[in-house]
């Protein structure tokens, strides 16, 4: 009975440094992402990027998380079969009417971080509108590399 406990013990360490080990390879996990203010997530990037932080795009990231394009390194963003971008127009919610409003400038703005091929695949697909434009599959693993 006792071989058999360290021999589980051994096991689970094993599991553990295993699981430990893959994790320091993918410091951020992005699975479902839908965004929010800009200067939050621009923020935010900017902290991991300094940090030498991996991502690994695991599902939909949308609106302002797509920011991660243009502020963390390519070398250090691998997607997954899962990941897929979904761009829009800028807005603001304006209290009177209770919705959102597109707002050119600030879609500009949001359009200078982008780097030049998402800026490309953006314009191909017919500029920054309120609606989701979703980047996946072919189009995004030409950007970044698959996760191993």
């Amino acid at each position: 009975m006792k071989r058999q406990t360290i021999a589980a013990g051994a096991l689970a360490g094993a599991l553990a440094s295993v699981f430990f080990a893959w994790g320091a390879l993918a410091d951020v996990r992005i699975v479902n992402d839908p965004g929010g203010e800009v200067s939050s997530y621009v923020q935010k990037f900017q902290q991991m990027r300094a940090a030498g932080d991996h991502v690994v795009i695991d599902g939909p990231c949308l609106s302002a998380c797509t920011l991660l394009t243009g502020i963390i390194p390519r070398d250090r963003v691998c997607v997954t079969s899962r990941a897929e971008l979904g761009f829009h127009a800028a807005s603001y919610y304006d209290d009177a009417s209770r919705s959102l409003v597109p707002t050119r400038e600030g879609s500009r703005v949001v359009m200078r971080l982008y780097p030049a091929s998402v800026r490309g695949w953006i314009d191909r697909h017919g500029g920054l509108t309120p609606t989701l434009k979703m980047m996946r599959g072919r189009d995004l693993s030409a950007l970044y590399r698959t996760c191993e």
